[in-house]
């Protein structure tokens, strides 16, 4: 599929612009808004292999930094914000909003994509734009860390977690116990925390593609009929 360049781009926030790519192929049927785990950022190797894949797939992708370059810096020396869970929401939510009002996105379905602590981050801007967000996403997620929001996320969601990790599968069971709209479980056999075995982080990426294919693009199932035409 042909692809546009990449796009650099800046979310502005109360504490500074959060640097970001902007990817968005031809005929685009939706935007994922990637939220990153402890200590990462927009270079994540593994959340741009996912995003290559949904590009690949006709999605567009936001890769961004949700701490400020400082804040980064800071972090990179004292992990004080890698934690910080609501600081996290608010940088996402910055993003959400940002994506709504940019022209070139404003008219795309959003989802997000969030993985390790990112995924509470993920779940908890769900809670709090449920018209903007239609779908999450979580690799290898920690939702309890979002408890408090859990029950007000009722968009589609999907849990994609590691067969051999145990811990949390565990949390993501008991935390989808307590969503309103139970969340689809998958676990990838063989699979560690990190999805570094050969190929299980290509099945992470085509399980995204698929899920946020179904909810953020319309289906030739949906789509009208002749007969449902005016």
């Amino acid at each position: 599929m042909p692809m546009q360049q990449t796009e650099e781009v800046r979310v502005p926030t109360e504490a500074g612009d959060l640097p970001g790519f902007l990817e968005l192929p031809e005929a685009c049927g939706g935007l994922v808004l990637f939220a990153h785990g402890s200590g990462s950022s927009r270079f994540s190797r593994r959340n741009r292999a996912v995003a290559q894949t949904l590009n690949r797939g006709g999605l567009g992708t936001l890769l961004f930094d949700l701490l400020t370059p400082a804040e980064h810096q800071r972090d990179q020396r004292t992990a004080e914000y890698r934690f910080d869970i609501p600081l996290l929401i608010r940088r996402l939510v910055y993003a959400i909003d940002w994506a709504a009002r940019n022209p070139r996105t404003a008219s795309l379905a959003i989802g997000v994509f969030g993985a390790s602590t990112g995924a509470a981050a993920a779940l908890g801007a769900a809670a709090l734009r449920p018209r903007e967000v239609r779908a999450v996403v979580s690799r290898g997620g920690r939702p309890d860390l979002a408890a408090d929001m859990l029950e007000e996320v009722r968009q589609p969601t999907l849990f994609i977690v590691g067969g051999l990790d145990q811990m949390v599968l565990d949390l993501n069971r008991e935390a989808a116990s307590r969503m309103p709209t139970p969340p689809a479980i998958e676990v990838v056999p063989g699979a560690s925390h990190l999805f570094e075995e050969p190929g299980k982080l290509e099945l992470v990426a085509a399980l995204a593609r698929d899920f946020f294919h179904a909810h953020l693009r319309l289906q030739p199932s949906t789509m009208p009929t002749p007969e449902d035409l005016p």
